[in-house]
C-alpha cells in the first residue's frame, strides 16, 4: 500500500458517524464485533456511538446513544453476550417507530451449553425454526437421531427411532443421544416435542431417558475463539462497506462463505429468509432444505450417512481402505477416523486401522476396524490410533510387503506437515514399488496449521481456544496486579497462525511471527507502546510470541528487555503454554470440520479405487491419485500432492503464502498501532443467486 492509499485509508471517516447496536438474543461473539467496529471506525477518522438496548434504544434515544471511545470496548472480547444490551424491538416494526429511531439518529448526528453423561438423552436445543444448531450439534456429538424443521421425519418415524436406538444398543454402545430442534414437526406440521419422543422411547423400549432443554443456558458463556475472530473480521468489514458506500449503494449483511468474507444484499437475504418460511408452511420441505444452503444440505447429507444407515453385513466385492494417523497428535484426529471408518463401512468396504502412522504400516500393526470400534470417537482428544512423526522413505520395502499382505488398495492419512510430506514419499516410491500405486488422500490435522493446500487443520481450532482461555485468564491476573505485560509462547514450529489468530481472539498488543520479520527496532516500538498505554485507563499487556518466530530473539530475550525497558512503569512475566495446546476434546468446530473432511474423503477414495482398477487389480500413477484434501475459501478440494510442492517452504515447514497474514493489520489497528490498512482482501457486493450457482460451501 503506497503512503497516499495509507492516507486515505486514515482519512475515509472523517466528517461521519457511525452507529452500532446489537439486536435480538445475544450471540457470542458480538462483543468482538462492536469492539472491530468501534476501533476501525476511529482508526478511519469516523465518530462511533454506541446504541444501548438495540433497536429499542435506537427508537427511545436519550442516554441509549453515547459516543464510543478506544478504551471504552477494552476488557471485552472474552466477555459473553452484548456489553451494549440487546432488546427486540416491536415500536420499530411500524412506521411511527422507524421515524422515531431515524429522528434519534439525526439529532445525534449519527449516520451459552448443557453435557449430556450415560443413559438415553433427548436433548433440546434452540434455534426456532431453523435446525442449524441441531443438526450441527448431532454431527459433533455422534447422535443417533435429529428432529430438524427443514427435513420432518416419515410417517412411521416412531418405528425408525426405536429400531435405531435398539440397533445401537446391540451393538455395544451405552449412551443414545437425540437431538431436537425445538421447532421439530412432523409431515403434516404437527410439532415434535422432547417430552413426546421421550415418553416414546420408555413406553416402547423401556430404556431409562432423560429430557434436557438447553433454553437460555446456550446464550451464555464465554465466546469461542472462532467467534471473536469472526466478530472482530465481520466488524471491520461493515466499517469498510459503511464507508466505501454511497447514497445509492444497497443496504447489504456482512458474512462468511467458507473462510471468504462476503456482501451480500439485506433484501435479498430477507426474502431468501421469507421463502423458506413460505415453503415449510407449503411443506415443500426439499425446497426449504435448498434455501438454507449448500452447507446445510451438506450436513444433512453427512448426518444421514453415519446415524441412519444400517453398516452392510456382506462385503462381497468391496474394496480394502486402511486409516491411519501420522505427525504429532490434534484434536478431532479421532472424529476424522471414525467418520472415515463407518463411511468406508456404509459404502461397503473393508476399513483397516493402523496404529502409530507409517512405521507401524511398516510393522504391521494393523487390524480390521468394525462399525462399534470407534464408537464415542467424536470426542475424544489425541489419537487414539497412535501416531508418529516417521516418515515411509526408509519403509518402503518392509510398507510394500504390508501393504499385499492386507491386500491395502487405499490410504487415508489423517496427520500434519509429516503427512504431506509422507504423502509425496510414496508418490516418489511408486517407481520402485509398484505396490504403493494405490491411492491415498491426506486429511490436515495439526495444531500448527502449517499444511499446504488447506486454510484450515483439523485441531487448529482447539488449540486456539485453549491458547484463548490462557490468555483470558493471565488478563485477569494482568487486570488485577495493574502495570503488568505478559508473554506468552505459542507452539506452531515456523508457522505463526496460532500467534496471530489467538492475538487477535484474546485482545494482545503484539504477536511476534517468523513469517513477518521483525527487528530490535520493533521491540522497541511495541515497549513505548506499552509505555503509553500505561498512562491510559488499561493498565495491562499481552503479547504472544511463536515459538520459531526468530533464533536470537527469544522468549527469554523479549522478557529481558521488557523487564529493563519496562523498569518503574510496569513488570513482565513470562508463559511457556507447551504441550498442553496439543491436549483437550477438540472443539465443535474441529469435530464438524473432522467429520466433514473424513465423510468427503472417503467418498473420493472409493471413486478412485473403482476408477484405478485394471486387470484385476489397482493400479494408480497418476498425479491426482495422491491428493490432499483442503478447504480453500469456499470449497473443499482435492490437490495432488505434487502440484502443491511448488507451494512449500520445506526448510520450516510451511506453505509460501498464508491466508491469515492479511488479518495481521487488524490485530494492531485494535491494539491501537498505527500502521496500514490492507484493503486488498475485503469483500464485495454479490448476488445470493449467483453466489448460490458457484463452488460448493463446506
Amino acid at each position: 500500500m503506497t503512503h497516499e492509499e495509507h492516507h486515505a485509508a486514515k482519512t475515509l471517516g472523517i466528517g461521519k458517524a457511525i452507529a452500532v447496536l446489537t439486536s435480538g438474543g445475544d450471540a457470542q461473539g458480538m462483543n468482538a464485533a462492536v469492539r472491530a467496529v468501534v476501533r476501525v471506525g476511529i482508526f478511519t477518522g469516523a465518530r462511533v456511538f454506541f446504541v444501548h438496548e438495540g433497536y429499542q434504544g435506537l427508537v427511545d434515544g436519550g442516554d441509549n446513544i453515547k459516543e464510543a471511545t478506544w478504551e471504552s470496548v477494552s476488557m471485552m472480547l472474552q466477555l459473553g453476550g452484548t456489553v451494549i444490551g440487546s432488546a427486540r424491538c416491536k415500536d420499530f416494526r411500524e412506521r411511527e417507530g422507524r421515524l422515531r429511531a431515524a429522528y434519534n439518529l439525526k439529532a445525534d448526528a449519527i449516520t451459552t451449553t448443557a453435557q449430556s453423561h450415560q443413559r438415553t438423552f433427548v436433548l433440546e436445543v434452540m434455534g426456532r425454526h431453523c435446525g442449524y444448531l441441531a443438526l450441527v450439534t448431532s454431527l459433533s456429538c455422534g447422535a443417533d437421531w435429529v428432529f430438524i424443521p427443514e427435513c420432518p421425519p416419515d410417517d412411521d418415524w416412531e418405528e425408525h427411532l426405536c429400531r435405531r436406538l435398539s440397533e445401537t444398543r446391540n451393538r455395544g454402545s451405552r449412551l443414545n443421544i437425540i437431538i431436537v430442534a425445538e421447532g421439530a414437526i412432523d409431515k403434516n406440521g404437527k410439532p415434535i416435542t422432547s417430552e413426546d419422543i421421550k415418553n416414546l422411547v420408555v413406553k416402547r423400549l423401556g430404556y431409562d431417558t432423560r429430557v434436557t432443554v438447553l433454553g437460555h443456558v446456550q446464550r451464555g458463556g464465554t465466546p469461542s475463539a472462532f467467534d471473536r475472530i469472526l466478530g472482530s473480521r465481520m466488524g471491520v468489514e461493515a466499517v469498510m462497506a459503511l464507508l466505501e458506500g454511497t447514497p445509492d449503494t444497497p443496504a447489504c449483511v456482512v458474512s462468511l462463505s467458507g473462510n471468504q468474507a462476503v456482501r451480500l444484499p439485506l433484501m435479498e437475504c430477507v426474502q431468501v429468509t421469507k421463502d423458506v418460511t413460505k415453503a415449510m408452511g407449503e411443506k415443500k420441505f426439499d425446497e426449504a432444505l435448498k434455501l438454507r444452503g449448500r452447507s446445510f444440505m451438506n450436513n444433512w447429507e453427512v448426518y444421514k450417512l453415519l446415524a441412519h444407515v444400517r453398516p452392510p453385513v456382506s462385503k462381497s466385492g468391496s474394496h480394502t481402505v486402511a486409516v491411519m494417523n501420522v505427525g504429532a497428535p490434534a484434536a478431532g484426529m479421532n472424529a476424522a477416523v471414525r467418520s472415515t471408518v463407518r463411511i468406508g463401512l456404509i459404502q461397503g468396504n473393508r476399513v483397516l486401522v493402523v496404529h502409530d502412522g507409517f512405521e507401524g504400516l511398516a510393522k504391521g500393526q494393523i487390524e480390521e476396524a468394525g462399525w462399534s470400534y470407534v464408537g464415542g470417537w467424536t470426542g475424544q482428544g489425541g489419537s487414539k490410533l497412535g501416531t508418529k512423526r516417521t516418515l515411509p522413505k526408509k519403509s518402503f520395502e518392509q510398507i510394500s510387503a504390508n501393504i499385499t499382505k492386507f491386500n491395502i488398495q487405499g490410504l487415508v492419512i489423517i496427520g500434519g506437515f509429516e503427512a504431506y510430506t509422507g504423502g509425496l514419499e510414496l508418490m516418489e516410491g511408486r517407481k520402485q514399488f509398484d505396490e504403493l500405486c494405490i491411492p491415498f488422500v491426506v486429511i490436515p490435522a495439526t495444531v500448527s496449521n502449517n499444511v499446504p493446500g488447506s486454510d484450515f487443520s483439523v485441531g487448529a481450532d482447539t488449540a486456539l481456544n485453549t491458547i484463548c482461555t490462557t490468555c483470558d485468564r493471565i488478563k485477569q491476573s494482568a487486570a488485577g496486579t495493574k502495570r503488568r505485560v505478559f508473554i506468552i509462547e505459542t507452539m506452531g514450529g515456523y508457522c505463526g497462525y496460532l500467534a496471530t489468530m489467538a492475538g487477535l481472539a484474546a485482545g494482545a498488543d503484539a504477536a511476534y511471527i517468523f513469517e513477518e520479520p521483525f527487528t530490535i527496532r520493533d521491540l522497541q516500538a511495541n515497549v513505548e507502546h506499552l509505555v503509553q498505554k500505561m498512562k491510559t485507563t488499561v493498565k495491562r499487556g499481552l503479547v504472544l510470541r511463536n515459538e520459531k518466530c526468530n533464533e536470537n530473539y527469544t522468549t527469554d530475550f523479549i522478557f529481558n528487555l521488557y523487564s529493563e525497558e519496562g523498569k518503574g512503569i510496569f513488570d513482565s512475566r513470562k508463559n511457556v503454554l507447551g504441550h498442553m495446546q496439543q491436549g483437550g476434546s477438540p472443539t465443535p468446530f474441529d469435530r464438524n470440520f473432522a467429520t466433514k473432511m473424513g465423510a468427503k474423503a472417503m467418498n473420493w477414495m472409493s471413486g478412485k479405487i473403482k476408477e484405478s482398477y485394471r486387470n484385476g487389480r489397482i493400479f494408480a500413477n497418476t498425479p491426482d491419485s495422491g491428493c490432499v484434501l483442503g478447504m480453500r475459501k469456499r470449497a473443499l478440494l482435492f490437490q495432488p500432492v505434487t502440484e502443491l510442492q511448488d507451494q512449500t517452504d520445506f526448510e520450516h515447514r510451511i506453505p509460501k503464502e498464508q491466508w491469515w497474514l492479511k488479518l495481521r493489520p487488524i490485530l494492531k489497528i485494535l491494539a491501537k498501532y498505527e500502521i496500514d490498512l490492507d484493503t486488498s482482501d475485503h469483500a464485495h457486493l454479490e448476488h445470493i443467486t449467483r453466489k448460490r450457482s458457484g463452488e460448493a460451501a463446506v
